[in-house]
């Protein structure tokens, strides 16, 4: 009889510990719970650290195609990315005459598709330790992992690294990067 109660209470220690990863909770987000089953912008809204993200997909229209079905794969820049554009850039980018380039550049941070980041450390092993893929924009980046901290490339060569990777949204996956990506000029 022991042995059987010794038995069961394994069983169930190890189906909870399964079930902790199964339903591994999302990271926190610029001080925000982020919800899997809430849609990418339903999630970006409440993130402090991506108001600028925010009001720039206002600005390009974005709001309804980043609300649709998807998978997307977004690289989400911080205010601090933001702000580390050369002085009037991003106030330059919100007026309406600029919309087009403002699109192109948001449209830049979106692959359409869901590429967990270990999905992008296969991709990347697969492809000898580079991997290139187009984004939602027409924009070519290149990724890279080292010892599981992946690193975004794009046309002009900045360098963004992926602070927060895997923040699962109901319409595909949110990866908080540290750079503002830009499209070839």
């Amino acid at each position: 009889m022991r042995k059987i109660t010794k038995l069961l209470f394994a069983g169930a220690v190890a189906i909870s510990a399964l079930a902790g990863v199964a339903y591994a909770k999302n990271p926190m987000v610029g001080g925000a719970p982020m919800y899997a089953e809430k849609n990418i912008i339903e999630n970006a809204v409440n993130s402090k650290d991506h108001t600028t993200l925010v009001a720039a997909v206002k600005a390009a229209g974005l709001v309804e195609t980043l609300q649709g079905k998807g998978p997307f794969t977004v690289l989400a820049p911080t205010n601090e990315a933001f702000a580390a554009l050369p002085k009037g850039t991003v106030e330059t980018l919100l007026k309406p005459e600029n919309k087009d380039k403002l699109t192109k550049i948001l449209t830049c941070h979106v692959v359409a598709a869901k590429a967990m980041s270990g999905d992008v450390a296969k991709m990347v092993k697969a492809d000898g330790g580079a991997h290139k893929v187009k984004t939602a924009g027409g924009c070519e980046l290149t990724l890279k992992d080292k010892g599981g901290k992946v690193t975004v490339t794009d046309e002009s060569g900045n360098v963004a690294h992926v602070t927060i990777a895997d923040v699962e949204q109901s319409n595909g996956v949110i990866h908080v990067i540290d750079k503002v990506l830009l499209p070839k000029m």
